[in-house]
């Protein structure tokens, strides 16, 4: 098909409680024509059968063996969803956390890029402080007992929040990369917009994972 015609997919990659569903929303309620969020919020709580959660949101440190087998899978079948609308020249905005910090390491990431191939994928880093972090996940918990992970006096960061930080931006390679702790969602969301339009100047993120791929150099 040609590329045009397309629906643009925008994936920001963040670790939880980074401000990414926020900015989904913005971009669901300012950008022309529909975007559908199907991002791992989505997934996780509303497709993923309880006993095998959180599925593609386990925590980076290996810590579900058990769930492993299943989380490159879940991840395949979740972005050929995205390519399936995409073809169909519907616009796609998610929200993940990509890390390889795997019991065994799957390189999943790389396989995502190459199943949008072809297709309008702008990849977003979001960074954010991780005292901003913690106290979105303070508030978080509030009215949802034992959702996010938080700190206490003795424990101030837990070691998995931190693994977050760590790991999620790994290798690092973006489009764009915004700092949610500085700057509004609004203001992420028009941001991405500008680079939106230009896109096609030269070889996308996901483009360069997945020749880093073929390589074998991810």
């Amino acid at each position: 098909m040609n590329i045009e015609d397309a629906g643009q997919i925008v994936i920001l990659n963040g670790p939880p409680r980074s401000g990414k569903s926020s900015i989904v929303k913005v971009i669901q309620e300012t950008f022309d024509n529909p975007w559908l969020n199907l991002g791992v919020d989505v997934y996780v709580r509303e497709m993923t059968p309880s006993r095998y959660r959180p599925g593609i949101g386990v925590r980076p440190g290996g810590e579900r063996p058990d769930l492993e087998p299943l989380i490159p899978v879940f991840y395949a079948a979740l972005y050929e969803s995205f390519a399936a609308h995409s073809r169909l020249g519907l616009n796609v905005v998610v929200g993940v956390g990509h890390h390889n910090a795997y019991a065994k390491p799957s390189y999943i990431l790389a396989d995502c890029a190459r199943r949008l191939s072809g297709l309008p994928v702008l990849f977003v880093g979001v960074h954010c402080s991780i005292e901003v972090v913690m106290e979105c996940r303070r508030q978080g918990q509030v009215g949802r007992e034992n959702l996010y992970l938080t700190g206490s006096d003795q424990d101030p960061v837990p070691v998995p929040v931190m693994a977050w930080q760590r790991e999620v931006h790994s290798p690092g390679i973006y489009d764009l990369e915004v700092d949610s702790s500085s700057t509004t969602p609004h203001e992420c969301a028009v941001i991405i917009l500008r680079c939106l339009e230009r896109l096609h100047e030269g070889p996308t993120a996901f483009e360069r994972l997945a020749e880093a791929a073929r390589g074998g150099q991810t």
